[in-house]
């Protein structure tokens, strides 16, 4: 996994470890979700403050921005607004925008 960000300098030695032992086979699968979960940091929440500057950074429309994460209009428009929060696909979308960019995403 490049470009994880891990919650300490040990913890990125032991996932690379444990992803090393996994490509092996000496780790299953589910051991080695748990190592992701304990080592790498989760994906951060964005309220709907920061969705909007996100998008405005970026000068995306809404119709682009929800086009850009593959989701509908009336899904940015209520992000936006508070009504929904992304969570899942769309909130690491959003993550990757926020730290990599537009060109990250195409």
């Amino acid at each position: 996994m490049k470009n994880e960000k891990y919650n300490s300098r040990i913890l990125k030695a032991v996932h690379e470890t444990a992803q090393d032992m996994h490509k092996l086979g000496f780790i299953d699968k589910r051991k080695m979700r748990e190592y992701d979960f304990l080592c790498i940091e989760p994906v951060v929440s964005y309220s709907a403050k920061q969705i909007r500057s996100l998008r405005e950074r970026y000068c995306l429309s809404q119709a682009v921005m929800a086009a850009v994460l593959n989701t509908s209009l009336s899904t940015i428009q209520k992000w936006e607004i508070g009504d929904k929060h992304p969570a899942g696909p769309s909130l690491k979308l959003l993550n990757i925008l926020d730290r990599n960019g537009l060109d990250a995403l195409r």
